[in-house]
């Protein structure tokens, strides 16, 4: 086995899309090796709720809320300050819901995090669906989250470069990733690990590439490995932004 690298561990999210929290957690531990950051989706988060944070938070991995809330302010105010409590890193918001909802999104998870005595999490506005070939509405989307006070987005590896233009301090979380071999499935802009890394992506969200793979470690590895070379030959060898 190769030396592990912290810096590129803490910027591979492993995406534990199961619907119970003892198989999420198994596969957590089998690939923590080589990644450091759980993404909890709507599938683990519905069958377990808050546990689906908590559990992962106390096994001292970081953890992304990709819950994508859309809502009305105060409602999304109130669960992300929930969640800010819950002590997740990072939590999504769906840029669509506009300015006023992003604003109370991230005013609710500094408050709860604070109240609990958390570490700060990072607001994410998501911009266009990776699976969704048509990013027309990225540009405004991106002008949205910066207004509304996040700290970053999600988008694919091909709008990286427009998000650090636009917003040099910004964390991109680019989820899509693939090996050049692999299915595609129902991703529609998506990019292997090592360009990916090359693009300036912060944090790099591994699904089934790894989690379908016939022997996960190996395949753990091998994203790992690729994107320490890309982060080695570029100047995309910073740490994460946040």
């Amino acid at each position: 086995m190769n030396d592990i690298n912290d810096a590129v561990r803490n910027r591979l999210a492993i995406a534990l899309d199961v619907p119970d929290l003892d198989t999420a957690e198994a596969l957590a531990k089998e690939v923590a090796p080589w990644i450091g950051i759980v993404k909890v989706g709507l599938e683990l988060f519905s069958a377990a709720g808050p546990d689906a944070i908590s559990r992962f938070v106390g096994l001292d991995l970081r953890v992304f809320a990709d819950l994508k809330l859309h809502d009305i302010p105060t409602t999304v105010g109130r669960a992300a300050r929930v969640l800010g409590g819950l002590g997740a890193n990072y939590v999504n918001f769906h840029a669509a819901g506009g300015v006023d909802m992003l604003r109370a999104a991230t005013e609710g998870l500094t408050e709860g995090a604070q109240a609990a005595g958390r570490e700060r999490p990072v607001p994410i506005a998501v911009t266009v669906l990776t699976s969704d070939p048509d990013a027309s509405a990225f540009d405004a989307r991106l002008q949205a989250a910066i207004a509304g006070g996040c700290g970053g987005v999600v988008c694919s590896m091909h709008e990286v470069e427009r998000v650090h233009a636009a917003r040099p301090d910004f964390l991109t979380i680019v989820p899509g990733v693939r090996f050049d071999e692999g299915a595609q499935h129902d991703q529609a802009r998506i990019g292997n690990p090592f360009d990916a890394a090359r693009a300036g992506s912060d944090i790099l969200v591994i699904g089934r590439a790894v989690t379908a793979a016939e022997d996960r470690r190996l395949a753990a590895e091998r994203v790992h490995d690729a994107v320490a070379r890309a982060y080695a030959s570029s100047e995309a060898a910073r740490s994460p932004r946040r």
